[in-house]
């Protein structure tokens, strides 16, 4: 089972709650950055924290989930170390693990509904990463980091 870190803002706080829930009872192991409620929020820091968590090895992945997902994979993308995916359909949450590597998962809740994201969810912390010629890519993101 995952270790899992999970941060978002109002309008992604009742499915990290779902999800949360349903991913502790398939006995993953959570961390909940927060935010802790549906009032309106700024998502930065939330999503930071669950980016950090994972680059500081606290946690294998992390959830990030907003309106759209667009800001709180922006946020968490600037953790040195995050690599974020926006994900709102199966596809992408496949091609982001197998081709990039990517170790946070974000979710538009106003986007997707709450069975896909599941699905999504799932695919995501399932699908290992293919390596090989990929692997010389996510080597040339991370020299991009240090770089700039």
């Amino acid at each position: 089972m995952a270790r899992i870190a999970f941060g978002s803002d109002h309008a992604g706080y009742e499915l990290k709650q779902h999800l949360i829930d349903r991913l502790a009872e398939a006995g993953h192991d959570i961390i909940d950055k927060g935010t802790d409620s549906t009032e309106s929020v700024d998502y930065p820091a939330f999503c930071a924290a669950a980016a950090r968590a994972v680059r500081d090895g606290d946690a294998d992945f992390g959830i990030v989930l907003g309106g759209s997902g667009q800001g709180e994979q922006l946020a968490a993308n600037k953790v040195r170390g995050a690599r974020a995916a926006l994900c709102n359909c199966l596809y992408t949450a496949r091609m982001a693990r197998e081709h990039n590597d990517a170790n946070v998962l974000s979710i538009g809740a106003r986007v997707v509904g709450v069975g896909l994201a599941e699905e999504i969810v799932d695919l995501f912390l399932s699908t290992p990463f293919e390596g090989g010629r990929h692997a010389r890519r996510v080597a040339q993101i991370t020299a991009l980091e240090e770089e700039f």
